[in-house]
């Protein structure tokens, strides 16, 4: 289903480089706002960490945000290295499509990770990529993404009782 994700974590630091390789994922494509970072724009140090132990591994990364704030997907990039396309209006194809570009990968090769079931997830599967849910790093959202918080709870719920039936 479009509204569902392939894997959900606590948070991107969850995802490991062996569950990218079961999944034959070699880029990942970054969401900023509560993926990255939080409302207040802080960053774990540890994310640092997994991008450069991922990168050791020849993981790929790109960063596509719905921003139009360039200054701080900027800095977020820059203080992890990678490229990245800001105001991509996620879940239109056009800012995953320039990352998959960018890396120079297949679609099936490239996993999308953000907090957003509406922006990320969609885009993902709009595009036939991989694509991975995490919570969101704090409670604070912008206006737009308060609103569809209760609804993106509902379509989870939905989404981990069938995980849940599944294993049995």
């Amino acid at each position: 289903m479009v509204l569902y994700p392939k894997l959900y974590f606590k948070k991107v630091t969850d995802i490991t480089l062996d569950i990218l390789r079961d999944h034959n994922i070699k880029g990942l494509i970054l969401d900023v706002d509560n993926t990255l970072i939080d409302f207040d724009r802080n960053m774990d140090s540890k994310i640092k960490l997994w991008v450069d132990k991922l990168k050791s591994e020849d993981i790929k990364f790109c960063i596509v945000s719905n921003t139009n704030k360039v200054d701080k997907v900027k800095k977020v990039a820059e203080e992890l290295d990678i490229p990245y396309f800001y105001f991509a209006k996620k879940p239109c194809k056009k800012g995953f499509l320039q990352a998959k570009q960018l890396m120079n990968l297949d679609n099936k090769n490239i996993a999308a990770v953000g907090d957003q079931i509406m922006t990320d997830v969609i885009g993902a599967n709009r595009c036939k990529m991989f694509p991975i849910l995490v919570e969101p790093l704090g409670k604070k959202d912008i206006f737009i993404t308060k609103i569809k918080r209760p609804i993106e709870k509902l379509i989870i719920n939905r989404y981990l009782s069938k995980i849940k039936k599944e294993k049995v």
